[in-house]
């Protein structure tokens, strides 16, 4: 189960740089920019571990902290200050506050990973085997804009995807949107009235099952200075309007690290067979690099013994494609697989103008490489 980390601190710098360092752990981080805010959430949402800060406006750490030890549902919960002050007198008096530890700013990611061990225990995201989601998984986008225009015209631009758009023009709506019917990812343009996309924000990131939930601001392209603002306060990037239909799906694509390796890796018995594009591009070859050694680990795992790389559909080969395939044979190599490489004869030629690929071996077809007596790899 996720743990639940609150962070309570004004700095916007801070609980970025928290939200940032718990990021491949199985936890969820609540964010909260003053005590008062800190001690609802916690009342709310009774987290684990809070990371409090001790200087704050409005009410600062040590009367956060009285509360919390007066609150009979908090007062066990472990607490872990921070600040900026170094003073022996200060660290004496954090000290005798009772709380679990201390940090000082500006203070290393490893650190504070460090000091949240000796409170709880954390679990890498890469230790189990989590789903990430497809491209072409039904994604439910939320367009919060007070210009109907703009949700009319996402909803055209992502018409031949499955992805489901709900819009309001209402951002005091947005909330109980991304609750229900729910939201994966929101689009909220930065020029609402009252800094509403960033009251949103800091609501989404109060909640726990609404805090992992990325925004995207939404701006003109000459507002450079509130979309420098969006990214220092946790916006996971920028849309520029008018919107490029292909830039948005690359933007939601990168904020929820929507897997497309499906696109060009399949099981086939024994053998997994990754089939490169017409049209290999620096997108194909970022994907297929982050997932290879996975999937050929899964493969070995499952009994599998063989890759097959399929160039069959490439009309050209470039230096691009050469590295990309010498990747993925060296990951044979230390695996101990075979493997097999299927072209036709212009991908064939093209192949021995280069040093690094003028010596492989190759077969005519994907049928040849499944065939145990046509393989030329080990």
């Amino acid at each position: 189960m996720s743990v639940k980390i609150l962070t309570v601190d004004d700095s916007k710098t801070i609980r970025m740089i928290v939200a940032k360092a718990f990021r491949p752990y199985h936890c969820t981080v609540l964010e909260a920019q003053d005590g008062i805010a800190g001690l609802a959430i916690a009342q709310r949402e009774q987290p684990d571990v809070i990371l409090l800060d001790y200087t704050m406006p409005v009410m600062d750490g040590f009367e956060v902290l009285a509360r919390l030890r007066a609150d009979r549902e908090l007062k066990a919960t472990p607490v872990i200050m921070l600040t900026a002050e170094a003073g022996r007198d200060t660290i004496i008096k954090i000290a005798n506050l009772g709380v679990r530890d201390y940090l000082i700013k500006p203070f290393k990611n490893e650190l504070l990973i460090e000091r949240m061990l000796r409170v709880l225990p954390l679990k890498l995201k890469s230790e189990g085997l989590e789903r990430f989601k497809r491209f072409d998984d039904p994604i439910r986008i939320l367009v919060v804009d007070d210009k109907p225009a703009i949700a009319v015209w996402i909803r055209e631009a992502l018409a031949d995807t499955p992805w489901r758009i709900t819009d309001t023009d209402q951002s005091g709506q947005a909330f109980d949107k991304c609750v229900d019917p729910g939201a994966d990812i929101v689009l909220a343009s930065l020029s609402l009235a009252n800094d509403a996309a960033y009251m949103l924000l800091q609501e989404l990131r109060s909640h726990a099952n609404t805090a992992t939930i990325p925004v995207l601001g939404m701006s003109i392209r000459t507002a450079t200075v509130e979309q420098a603002r969006a990214q220092e306060a946790g916006f996971a990037g920028n849309i520029t309007k008018p919107i490029d239909a292909d830039a948005l799906r690359n933007s939601i694509s990168r904020a929820l690290k929507l897997d497309i390796s499906y696109k060009y890796f399949k099981q086939c018995g024994s053998a997994l067979a990754l089939t490169l594009p017409k049209d290999s591009h620096q997108n194909a070859s970022d994907v297929v690099s982050l997932r290879l050694d996975e999937l050929l680990g899964a493969t070995v795992e499952a009994g599998g013994d063989r890759l097959i790389i399929d160039l069959s559909a490439i009309d050209t080969v470039d230096l691009q494609v050469v590295k990309l395939v010498i990747s993925a044979l060296e990951s044979c190599k230390k695996l101990s697989m075979k493997h097999a490489v299927v072209a036709q004869p212009a991908a064939k030629a093209m192949c021995r103008k280069y040093e690094e690929s003028n010596s492989w071996s190759f077969v005519d077809s994907f049928d040849d490489a499944l065939s145990p007596a046509k393989q030329p790899g080990k």
